[in-house]
């Protein structure tokens, strides 16, 4: 039975429109799932609104449609029973009421019509169940019959339904209770969450696609290491990202231990979260350190290092965006890139020199101040006064990044001097010591022995020529 009246919440014009077409129609019609659960949340007023009709969703969609100013288009998507449409900045979904049935291997169900009280049966979590009425009668009455409000209240993540067929039908839901407690910082309740562990193997059958898609609503949450640690103790994480289950755990030999990589590298995610939305930036945090399990050494003398784990991590980027189906364009590029680099301030943050800021100015182009920004979370130490340093050294570093920068413009600079000019001054065709000459005037520029300015590069030029035994070609 209804609990409360919450008219205040379909008090839209879109919302009479859908309950006349109901009428018309004589179906009856409900608000359900994301829009209602936000609203009770006070989260702000979703832009996406889910309307489960008990008959055609895609015969209500077009009614709404013909009693809409603008007439909106309707999609239609007669495989699974839906429809959508666009009204002003709101994208309406149209769905009739369902029954589901699984088969072990899909997680495409087998769909019949069913009533308001199977479609939230079949529905993954008690507070996406919440359904407020659109019929002449209950106008504004909300539907609860598996208590949602009382887990929004209490920040409970629940099943309606047996938690193990619940996720066994369909494992994303294993990954969607994951990403709502993120979202949300809901826990997930406790026998909720042990069937998740029981039913990870499930989620091999789901596509890389769908997967990565709530990876980065997670990613993207305010506070992304509660996803991954939900992902973790429930043996999902291994199950597709096995690279960061590689990082965990403290080995000791001889008295030395190294830190646990994979906790650090939670937290340097949860630091990057604070100070940007990029996401792909929050993937070089996770996948900064995925180097290290791979370059792990002892030796006696240094104790634990993990030499050129920034390269090798870098050329694992590659691996896992590919296995994963993830864009093999520039989006991975950066993400290369913000791991390649990813130690390079913190080693000149020891010692800021002029040409090691002008060469990681160079390297980083455009890039630098996401660099920056991914360096400065990479400082998890518990000690008051290192963090501090640590935090002021890198203030240097930017302070000197203006600097030179402003002084030497070798962001994503050029030399001076052409291959053609190069050529004409020598009287030379296209061979390898152009090359050269060029190199060792960007090395020369680089390393602050000549400004960046074409009469210095053009003398240098000339010098390294002769170096080279070329002779200057007679006008």
């Amino acid at each position: 039975m209804p609990e409360h009246s919450y008219k205040t919440a379909i008090s839209s014009e879109i919302f009479s429109i859908i309950s006349k077409a109901s009428n018309d129609l004589g179906l009856e019609s409900y608000v359900i799932g994301g829009y209602v659960r936000d609203y009770i949340l006070e989260r702000g007023t979703t832009k996406d609104i889910d309307v489960v009709a008990t008959g055609s969703g895609i015969a209500l969609a077009k009614r709404v449609s013909e009693l809409l100013p603008n007439k909106p288009k309707v999609q239609v998507f007669k495989t699974y029973g839906t429809a959508m449409l666009r009204y002003k900045d709101i994208a309406l979904e149209f769905v009739g009421a369902r029954k589901e049935s699984y088969s072990k291997e899909s997680r495409n169900p087998e769909v019949s019509e069913g009533t308001l009280e199977d479609d939230q049966n079949r529905r993954d979590f008690t507070i996406n169940t919440l359904a407020i009425s659109l019929n002449k009668g209950t106008y504004g009455d909300l539907l609860d019959p598996f208590k949602g409000v009382e887990d929004l209240q209490h920040k409970t993540i629940r099943t309606p339904l047996n938690p193990d067929i619940t996720y066994s039908d369909d494992p994303l839901r294993m990954m969607r209770a994951i990403r709502f407690a993120t979202q949300l910082d809901f826990q997930i309740e406790k026998e909720s969450l042990n069937a998740i562990t029981r039913n990870a193997n499930r989620i091999d059958i789901i596509t890389k696609e769908r997967i990565v898609e709530e990876l980065h609503k997670i990613l993207a949450s305010p506070k992304p290491s509660i996803g991954f640690l939900l992902l973790e103790k429930t043996n999902l994480l291994e199950r597709f990202l096995s690279e960061l289950i590689a990082l965990k755990g403290v080995e000791e030999v001889e008295g030395q231990k190294h830190k646990d990589n994979f906790y650090h590298t939670l937290e340097v995610v949860d630091n990057i979260a604070q100070n940007t939305d990029d996401l792909w930036l929050r993937w070089a945090a996770l996948l900064h350190d995925i180097g290290k399990s791979p370059t792990k050494r002892f030796h006696k003398k240094n104790g634990w290092t993990f030499h050129s784990h920034e390269f090798v991590g870098s050329k694992m980027v590659y691996k896992l965006f590919k296995r994963l189906k993830m864009p093999l364009n520039n989006k991975m590029k950066f993400v290369q890139k913000m791991v390649l680099l990813s130690s390079r301030p913190i080693v000149l943050a020891t010692e800021v020199t002029d040409s090691a800021v002008r060469r990681l100015i160079f390297d980083a182009g455009d890039d630098i101040d996401s660099l920056m920004t991914l360096c400065e979370a990479d400082i998890t130490t518990k000690n008051p006064r290192k963090f501090q340093r640590y935090h002021k050294n890198f203030e240097l570093v930017r302070k000197k990044i203006k600097e030179v920068e402003e002084r030497d413009r070798v962001r994503n600079f050029q030399p001076p001097i052409t291959g053609e000019e190069i050529m004409n001054a020598f009287n030379l065709k296209p061979c390898r010591a152009i090359g050269q000459i060029k190199e060792a005037i960007k090395e020369a520029i680089l390393e602050g022995e000549i400004p960046n300015e074409h009469k210095a590069s053009y003398e240098y030029m000339l010098k390294k020529g002769a170096e080279l035994g070329l002779k200057i070609a007679v006008e």
